[in-house]
């Protein structure tokens, strides 16, 4: 068969097309090579571990690896922040992020060992709780509008808890002073778990968390719901109402989370991690454990949670700097 100039040149880049995209995909490794390491920057107890362990329960079906939670508290979230920041960028070490380590603590923190922007990729948001603020029974008020007033005329003599310096507790709690004008002491825990112990046992009178570590309390009346942190109410608690509707217009806070990888990490893996993480957070485990703690998946690309994550640093830089939130 006589072939013209162009058919040869032609059938010779058709032959060495599959050669070239074989090298491609040769010169990254199969991933997961090995169980991937999914920190949680608090102890156990709180909503962070629960969304982190919904989502990774369904990931290690998913990958054919074990992808393990491994909570690593201290430091307003630092300590973890600092190691997988310095961890090999292959995939196989992640970080849950949230409000706290991603949008407060570069305003709140000075000499933070790593920067929050540079040394992380963001790889996808996995979900938005509302923050319900709670008090203890013994509290004599029935409602928010009683308890502000409470508040207010004792001055200092109530306690709240959260999960540690710049949990989302700790911001939702101190965005409300802020608002209301109340004055209550800020005690941090390592963990919403330990924090819970106190408030639960009188030691402490009120707290902002996540409904999935609050609802079983609230439900067992060991904890009063008195106002939610977002715009609308949530279906969990319909007769709770928010704190915007009772007289603080724009009033919103709500907990969220997401997973960040080192920063260097192949985009490759950065995708497919974003994909598999889409695809558990649709499970049908997760939607329903979703829908009874009133949260909203996410699951977005890295490029929309990037950008997400710049929208809430410039809410609350202003917070933090309008409320006087510190280090305690």
């Amino acid at each position: 068969m006589n072939l013209t100039r162009r058919e040869a040149l032609a059938l010779g880049a058709a032959t060495l097309l599959p050669t070239a995209q074989s090298l491609a995909q040769s010169a990254w490794p199969a991933w997961p090579a090995k169980p991937i390491r999914f920190l949680v920057p608090f102890a156990p107890g709180g909503t962070s571990e629960i969304v982190a362990r919904s989502v990774a329960a369904e990931l290690t079906k998913q990958l054919g690896q074990n992808v393990f939670v491994e909570n690593k508290p201290g430091g307003a979230g630092v300590i973890a922040m600092q190691e997988v920041a310095k961890a090999p960028p292959d995939g196989h070490t992640i970080i849950l992020g949230h409000v706290g380590t991603l949008a407060v603590n570069p305003y709140m923190l000075n000499n933070q060992p790593y920067d929050v922007n540079r040394d992380f990729i963001p790889v996808t948001l996995l979900a938005k709780v509302p923050n319900v603020f709670v008090v203890h029974p013994d509290v004599p008020a029935k409602n928010f509008k009683e308890f502000v007033e409470y508040a207010k005329k004792n001055p200092g003599q109530l306690n709240y808890g959260s999960a540690g310096n710049a949990s989302a507790g700790h911001l939702a709690m101190e965005y409300l002073k802020l608002v209301t004008g109340m004055f209550i002491t800020h005690i941090p825990y390592r963990g919403t778990g330990p924090q819970l112990t106190d408030l639960l046992a009188g030691r402490t009178q009120a707290s902002s968390a996540g409904l999935p570590a609050l609802g079983a309390h609230i439900r067992s009346g060991s904890l009063r719901a008195i106002a939610v942190g977002t715009q609308q109410r949530i279906a969990a608690l319909p007769d709770v109402p928010t704190v915007a509707e009772l007289g603080f217009k724009d009033f919103e806070t709500s907990q969220w989370y997401g997973i960040l990888a080192p920063a260097g990490t192949p985009a490759a893996i950065v995708k497919r991690l974003q994909e598999e993480s889409y695809k558990a957070l649709r499970s049908s485990a997760v939607t329903e454990r979703f829908a009874t703690d009133s949260a909203v998946g996410g699951g977005g690309p890295s490029s929309e949670f990037t950008a997400f994550i710049k929208r809430e640093q410039g809410i609350w830089s202003d917070i933090v700097k309008r409320a006087s939130i510190k280090a305690d």
